[in-house]
């Protein structure tokens, strides 16, 4: 995001790494500080119009709170577990822009969803299955980390709040491990946490989202789970030990599929991607989402208040402004209905 944007904007890159920033500073300003101190986070987001959350979802809330109270525009990107819909009086009071899950999944996941509402009005049913996912999965745990660790594992915690005739309800993320075929790969999917601002913006009788796997993936991640190796207590050790078997330097590949029914209609959505560039495919697909997303603000393309991504999809222009940009990235989205 930091090198695409300085292509356009003056940047500014915060971090509590110094070896995170190294690789940044031909293309931006670099600030290493720990942006989990509120009195520093305040500070380093001083002066600037626009701030850009890339911090773990653990901080991601606190980001939002910072930005309202020294009223900066913010796009985030940090999967924060809280719900930011009680804010949105604090949002607009601040006179600010915050357009949340603006990555991957949530994010352009959320605005094709919006844009097949564009189209076809209240939906039976929405599906969406995406996955970011290594070329070469290797044993015994056959996945690699491609973001945090500590929010991968998050996904198998969290209850995924799906919609059921109608209602919104909560399930255990791996009490449904299925096989699925897509774009000709055989994987798995269980439902996760990802319709976010959709449970309350998104008209539908059945929703939910599942997120992709690797086969013999999901069933080592539930053991693990029922014999309580991610209890808190126990979480910390717990990452350290399986760490090494998911991070290994391997090309990863984007797939999402995203279906919309009602009636007989129907419109479907799918996208691959692949690492390209020096960058992995879910570092293009999760960034240039975002800075498409950037692009529209600075341009005040993008109305005050809390903006839901989805809202963006049933915006027809701002819809094909982010998917006829990520298009030049070489990234492949195509609607089938």
């Amino acid at each position: 995001m930091a090198l695409e944007l300085s292509k356009l904007y003056d940047v500014s890159v915060a971090d509590k790494s110094k070896e995170s920033l190294e690789p940044l500073k031909q293309a931006a300003s670099i600030l290493q500080v720990d942006l989990s101190r509120e009195s520093y986070l305040l500070e380093s987001i001083k002066g600037f119009d626009i701030v850009v959350n890339a911090l773990p979802g653990s901080l991601g809330y606190r980001v939002l709170l910072a930005c309202i109270k020294m009223r900066k525009d913010l796009v985030d990107i940090s999967f924060m577990p809280e719900d930011p819909v009680p804010l949105r009086e604090a949002i607009e009071k601040a006179g600010i822009t915050v357009v949340v899950d603006a990555g991957f999944a949530p994010g352009l996941s959320n605005m094709v969803v919006g844009r097949i509402h564009g189209e076809l009005g209240d939906l039976d049913r929405v599906e969406i299955n995406v996955g970011g996912l290594p070329k070469e999965p290797r044993p015994p745990l056959y996945h690699a980390v491609l973001f945090s660790l500590a929010d991968l594992i998050d996904e198998y915690l969290r209850p995924a709040r799906i919609v059921k005739d109608g209602a919104v309800v909560s399930i255990d993320p791996l009490g449904v491990i299925e096989r699925v075929r897509i774009l000709g790969f055989d994987l798995e999917r269980f439902p996760t946490d990802g319709l976010r601002t959709m449970l309350y913006t998104i008209r539908a009788k059945n929703m939910v989202e599942y997120t992709l796997r690797w086969p013999g993936h999901l069933e080592r991640m539930k053991v693990l789970k029922e014999l309580g190796f991610f209890d808190s207590k126990h979480l910390s050790q717990t990452l350290e030990i399986i760490a090494p078997h998911m991070t290994y330097e391997v090309a990863d590949v984007s797939i999402m599929e995203v279906l919309g029914e009602t009636g007989g209609e129907s419109i479907r959505y799918v996208l691959y991607d692949e690492a390209s560039k020096g960058h992995t495919s879910m570092a293009r697909v999760t960034g240039f989402t975002a800075v498409e997303v950037i692009k529209l603000l600075m341009k005040g393309s993008i109305p005050s208040g809390l903006v839901p991504p989805e809202l963006l999809g049933v915006d027809r222009k701002a819809f094909e402004f982010i998917v006829d940009g990520l298009r030049l990235k070489g990234i492949k989205i195509e609607s089938l209905s």
